[in-house]
């Protein structure tokens, strides 16, 4: 990730932050420093590479200017011999802090690296047993078959324990523009071993027509004539933004914030504040998205095991888009583009990774007073800071937004391609049919953020609030009374709880020791929106795997080592890491340094209207101030200047 520093003096490393993402020139320092200590060996290939981030008390102690230690983290998988190192490398120490090696068969493997998804293809298309299962369903040109290599899960099968696994599903692409989706050859998986290089396990049950008709969304003959009564929408602003960018460092407004970048995570934001009357006042630490799961419903003998954690074996911020002005972004737009390392430890720049622009967002406030005869009407706006990533057939859009009131909002859209299937017809009642023949299966998109919490300072706590009203009675005698329950959260066994959209739940912060001139401590609100949380049994492997994704919330004591929601390892992961093993120390977290788990998504039960590229499907949440202002923080904002507004 590159951006441009103004006036702030850089320390050694060409760093001004602690939190600054890492350079081209640090990846590759620490790349030669684990290479002269014989950890990273010449068969030795890099599944994950990053800032390792110092913890919050060095951090919040960092003065400008003074000296910034820098850390990588590399997850080294060896692809000869599959063996798993886990190393912290000092860049400017030059030298290796850790290594470990870590137990595929307890811990789980490590993600999947760019080239094993092409070596699953090669290792398929040479199989006899899996060109066999083609040829008899009439398919023996086998470079028009695409080999789709899926993380596997566990569950237990007989000679998969310790070996680096994946399944593959296939699609017919008959040519360079043919969308191979709209083709699955269904009925048979194959499980590989990406070490030995060789297909373990071939599960072929079932012969099903290949669905013919095409989805290729830029054929004319399939989306029609394009339309011609769209009008162009212009936006500009003449006088520039109203946002300053140096280096990482955000202001806008009354926010302030860092932005970061991490090749698991994606888009990471830090350090958000708002100032007061001069008094710049911390709200989060650290927000970011650090896991989610996609979950599939086909209950059949060859996709049972599909279900995929984006994050954690994937890696998103891997596959982040370069941005288009006009397309991807509208306006007058401030871009940071993205490092991302690749196998070797050698890094790209993917240019306009994250798009920082404003927007208007209609109405702020207003009124027309019925005795003064005063008619005021202010313009909301929002900062927003995005990025878009593609993981195989879907494509995320990551959208966090800051708007004048001091509401923090976080929107996620979800488009791309269905995940397709042969249909199976009526009788099946797991999948829909969205083109003749073609099925696609139910599913969920179940995203966890992670919000490190800094209301006013670290001394905050978690009041789980229900409105509802009270029976008839001496106090309530027309049943009209609309009141509220307001339960603490003191331990993190507590903390583990679930929205309820019929008594209005929402989940506030507290400051336990700051308080407004009302008296009631500073806070924050965690507004969810109502969706189900994960829908597989409880007892099933998926579950045992996707534990935060049993609750919408989880209350954590902060621990520098806690970073992700279903655990360090969540490939093969036999199940329980995460946010389940958080918990289990049950700490206090009632006026303490605390974190919030969010879980959010769609429950995704396809339409026709959904292929062959899906319109943009919407989720996410808001944090609002509550009592953290004595007023409304927007009367100072000016009327429009707009030439048609026109005051009264």
């Amino acid at each position: 990730m590159t951006a441009t520093t103004n006036g702030t003096q850089a320390s050694a490393t060409g760093v001004v932050h602690p939190l600054d993402p890492a350079t081209p020139a640090e990846f590759e320092a620490g790349r030669q420093i684990l290479e002269r200590a014989g950890v990273l060996t010449p068969t030795a290939r890099f599944s994950y590479y990053g800032l390792e981030e110092p913890p919050k008390a060095e951090v919040l102690a960092h003065q400008p200017g003074s000296p910034v230690e820098r850390r990588l983290r590399a997850l080294l998988v060896d692809i000869v011999s599959g063996a798993l190192t886990d190393a912290v490398v000092s860049v400017t120490g030059e030298s290796v802090v850790h290594s470990r090696n870590v137990d595929p068969v307890t811990e789980g493997q490590f993600p999947i690296l760019n080239i094993e998804f092409e070596r699953a293809e090669q290792i398929v298309h040479a199989d006899e047993g899996w060109r066999a299962a083609m040829a008899r369903r009439g398919l023996t040109d086998i470079s028009k078959i695409r080999a789709c290599p899926l993380t596997s899960g566990n569950y237990e099968l007989e000679g998969e324990s310790g070996r680096r696994i994946v399944r593959v599903l296939a699609f017919v692409h008959e040519s360079p523009e043919d969308l191979a989706w709209a083709h699955p050859v269904d009925g048979i998986a194959a499980y590989v071993d990406l070490v030995e290089g060789r297909v373990l396990k071939l599960i072929d049950e079932l012969d099903m027509p290949i669905p013919a008709e095409s989805g290729d969304y830029n054929d004319p003959e399939v989306r029609g004539p394009e339309r011609t009564s769209l009008r162009p929408i212009e936006i500009t602003q003449p006088e520039g933004v109203s946002f300053t960018l140096d280096g990482y460092a955000l202001e806008w407004e009354n926010w302030s914030l860092r932005i970061g970048f991490d090749q698991r995570e994606g888009l990471t934001l830090h350090q958000i504040s708002l100032d007061d009357d001069g008094e710049r006042r911390p709200v989060i630490y650290r927000a970011s998205v650090p896991e989610m799961v996609v979950p599939y419903g086909d209950p059949g003998p060859f996709r049972y095991w599909q279900n995929y954690f984006d994050t954690g074996e994937y890696l998103f911020g891997k596959f982040v888009n370069s941005l288009e002005l006009g397309c991807d972004c509208l306006g007058e737009i401030t871009y940071l583009d993205a490092t991302i390392p690749g196998d070797d430890g050698v890094t790209t720049q993917v240019k306009n990774a994250i798009c920082i622009h404003e927007e208007d967002h209609g109405v702020l406030w207003k009124h027309t007073d019925m005795f003064s005869g005063s008619i005021e009407t202010r313009r909301q706006r929002r900062l927003v800071i995005s990025c878009f990533a593609t993981i195989g057939n879907y494509d995320y859009g990551f959208y966090w937004y800051f708007y004048l009131d001091g509401k923090i909002e976080l929107e996620i859209k979800l488009t791309g391609i269905l995940f397709t299937s042969a249909y199976r017809g009526k009788e099946y009642p797991y999948a829909t049919e969205v083109a003749p023949g073609l099925g696609a299966p139910g599913h969920q998109h179940l995203f966890s953020a992670r919000l490190d919490m800094m209301v006013d300072g670290l001394e905050n706590a978690v009041e789980e609030i229900d409105v509802h009203g009270l029976p008839i009675g001496p106090e309530n005698p027309r049943g009209n009374a609309i009141t509220r329950s307001i339960t603490r959260v003191t331990r993190e066994s507590e903390g583990a709880r679930l929205a309820d959209t019929n008594r209005g739940r929402v989940w506030r912060v507290i400051n336990t020791k700051k308080r407004n001139r009302f008296d009631e401590p500073v806070a924050w609100t965690l507004h969810p929106q109502p969706a189900p949380t994960l829908i597989a049994d409880p007892e099933s492997p998926l579950a045992q795997r996707a534990g935060f994704a049993t609750r919408q919330l989880w209350v954590t004591r902060y621990d520098p080592a806690e970073r992700y929601s279903a655990g360090d390892f969540v490939n093969q992961h036999p199940g329980g890491a995460g946010l389940p093993a958080f918990v289990a120390a049950d700490r206090d977290v009632d006026g303490t340094d605390i974190v919030l788990w969010h879980t959010f998504g769609p429950t995704h039960f396809p339409r026709p209207e959904d292929w062959p590229v899906m319109p943009v499907e919407h989720c996410g949440f808001e944090l609002k101030p509550s009592g953290f202002f004595g007023r409304n923080p927007t009367l100072d904002v000016p009327r429009s200047t707009s030439h048609d507004c026109h005051h009264h």
